[in-house]
């Protein structure tokens, strides 16, 4: 019964920061996408694969995105109020 909660809890957040990332975070002309979400079996980590177009942009985009990473976990717990909130891991995705 453990990893349908861990499917769960990680659709949840890939629906949730994608609307926090599309609504608040501006990149320079640059597609973001989450891929995929792993959750950690405890439930403290959370690995984001991230899909960055134009691949030049990777490196800006996955940057910006880990200096707002604290920002971005306290506006998930907001809105999705889980105990524990996972640390979010931001991964970018191999073509």
């Amino acid at each position: 019964m453990r990893p349908y909660r861990d499917l769960k809890i990680g659709s949840l957040i890939q629906e949730e920061l994608s609307k926090i990332i599309a609504k608040e975070v501006e990149f320079d002309n640059a597609l973001v996408t989450i891929v995929r979400v792993e959750i950690s079996p405890d439930l403290l980590q959370a690995k984001i694969s991230l899909g960055i177009i134009p691949v030049e942009k990777e490196i800006p985009v996955f940057e910006q995105l880990e200096k707002r990473r604290r920002e971005l976990e306290y506006r998930l717990l907001k809105k999705m109020n889980i105990r524990p909130m996972p640390h979010l891991k931001f991964v970018i995705e191999q073509h």
